[in-house]
């Protein structure tokens, strides 16, 4: 029993994070904690399935891991890809667990990026809410720590006929500025907040360290590594 149970403790996990901008890894231990540097390739041109995959080839070729975790930006089923904005739309239908399993022998748990972004920081007490702010804008909701998966809220009527990721989303970012964007993140939190009623509001994705306002109490800007470390939580069943 002992040798089997080290053996158990020493099983590591590859966690992949796609994105709309960049392609991240990052190798962790059984608790969770890093083994290798968080690597980053830019997402490819069009971001088609292989082209994403060739991509990873290229990140991994160094690295050792026994089963892998991985994030995309969209609704994932069964890992099954079923929504894809920021990618190719090559992607919908596309068997994500399946094909990682089949290219590099090892076992995959797919799920949607922020959905793994929150394992990695939700405290476990009351209703959080996790918003990653990148390219596009994703969204996971906890209760009492439990997920309840697949919430996209990105493509919902925010303000002046536009949805969350059309007013909220990099390229809008780009366009108005720093100060306006920060100030109409200002107005999505008070809309969710009177939606969803929250404990605790976490803000992620690599645009989250651009915000120039003063943020409610409940709201905590986390990091974006933390969309690779929540990857170890896809093991624990």
């Amino acid at each position: 029993m002992m040798a089997a149970e080290t053996q158990v403790n020493q099983l590591q996990t590859l966690a992949v994070d796609i994105g709309g901008s960049g392609v991240k890894v990052m190798v962790l231990d059984q608790q969770g904690n890093p083994l290798s540097e968080r690597d980053r390739l830019d997402t490819p041109t069009p971001a088609t399935p292989e082209a994403i995959l060739l991509t990873l080839d290229q990140l991994i070729a160094d690295k050792t891991f026994d089963r892998i975790s991985v994030g995309f930006p969209g609704v994932v089923r069964f890992g099954v890809v079923e929504t894809a904005a920021n990618l190719d739309p090559s992607w919908i239908g596309f068997n994500l667990a399946a094909a990682l399993a089949e290219r590099f022998g090892k076992p995959v748990r797919a799920a949607n990026d922020a959905d793994i972004q929150g394992l990695g920081v939700v405290n476990g007490h009351g209703v959080e809410l996790v918003v990653t702010l990148g390219t596009g804008f994703g969204s996971a909701l906890f209760v009492n720590g439990r997920l309840v998966p697949n919430l996209e809220l990105a493509h919902h009527a925010f303000r002046k006929n536009e949805t969350y990721e059309q007013q909220l989303g990099r390229a809008t970012l780009d366009r108005i500025g720093k100060k306006r964007w920060s100030r109409r993140l200002l107005k999505a939190i008070d809309s969710l907040s009177q939606l969803f009623n929250y404990d605790r509001l976490y803000l992620g994705g690599g645009n989250a360290k651009k915000l120039e306002v003063e943020l409610p109490s409940n709201v905590q800007i986390v990091p974006n590594v933390a969309g690779l470390l929540g990857g170890i939580s896809l093991w624990r069943d």
